[in-house]
């Protein structure tokens, strides 16, 4: 009998070792797929770690989906994301808008665009600033199939529901316009009382610039002088992390921590020449 009951134990043993063997080749196999499908890319390493950043080769490719109402207006080129910083946590989503919906966004603010103002923190109502001299203007959430579909792409993106979202606000900026280092989340109790913190803020560059035009991170942390096109900033936009707008990329950056807590880093700014 004691025969027999050790049989069955080394029986169910053998059991468990086939098992998690055919599972591990599974997950072989799906990652196998994953990398040929191009879903993401490993990391790869340079000769020279200690002069490489984090941005020069951390990139993550995305599918395009067929999500709630289409793909959206015209045809995207190849989506991958950027890491660009950890303080403050920033990213670019390359080609996240096609050149027809960077067009249709323009044109349908463009006869409506005024000075751009800023919050009054203790009453909540807009009023004029030197600190801002673009002009702009805002799109009704969900006011057509269009922007509709922009907002549930950026809720896809962004992991947070398009209702707790604001309007697309499009901006303007004319040579020496600027909006000056600012943070985007409040420090009142009126603003965060009647809306909520802002805990992230989405930039889409619907146009190329020549010179200027960046948005730049005075107070972020990192060597980012070694990082690929910084000879080609504009010298205003060489004081900390600068993004130099490319039609259809957007910038993600996040005004809080993870926990919670407000991120000094998230200064930022638009440098104009």
């Amino acid at each position: 009998m004691a025969k027999g009951r050790l049989n069955r134990h080394q029986g169910k043993r053998s059991s468990t070792v086939v098992l998690v063997l055919s599972m591990l080749l599974m997950l072989t196999v799906v990652l196998l797929m994953l990398l040929a499908l191009g879903i993401f890319n490993l990391p790869v390493g340079s000769d020279d770690e200690s002069s490489s950043t984090v941005q020069d080769h951390i990139k993550f490719k995305r599918f395009n989906l067929d999500i709630g109402e289409g793909d959206g207006l015209g045809k995207r080129g190849e989506q991958w994301t950027e890491i660009l910083s950890w303080e403050p946590r920033a990213f670019v989503y390359h080609n996240f808008l096609s050149k027809e919906e960077c067009e249709y966004l323009i044109n349908q603010a463009k006869p409506h665009m005024v000075k751009s103002s800023v919050v009054d923190s203790k009453t909540g109502q807009s009023k004029d600033s030197r600190v801002r001299t673009s002009s702009g203007m805002f799109l009704r959430r969900g006011r057509d199939k269009i922007i509709r579909n922009i907002e549930k792409r950026i809720a896809d993106y962004t992991f947070i529901p398009a209702e707790h979202g604001e309007g697309l606000q499009v901006l303007h900026y004319e040579v020496g316009q600027k909006y000056e280092p600012h943070y985007d989340y409040f420090l009142d109790d009126f603003n965060t009382k009647n809306g909520g913190q802002r805990i992230a803020t989405l930039l889409m560059y619907l146009s190329d610039v020549e010179e200027g035009g960046e948005t730049v991170f005075p107070a972020a942390k990192g060597n980012f002088s070694s990082s690929p096109g910084w000879n080609e900033l504009s010298e205003c936009a060489k004081g900390g992390l600068s993004v130099k707008p490319k039609m259809g990329d957007a910038l993600l950056f996040w005004s809080m921590r993870p926990d919670a807590t407000l991120d000094p880093s998230s200064l930022h700014g638009v440098v104009a020449l």
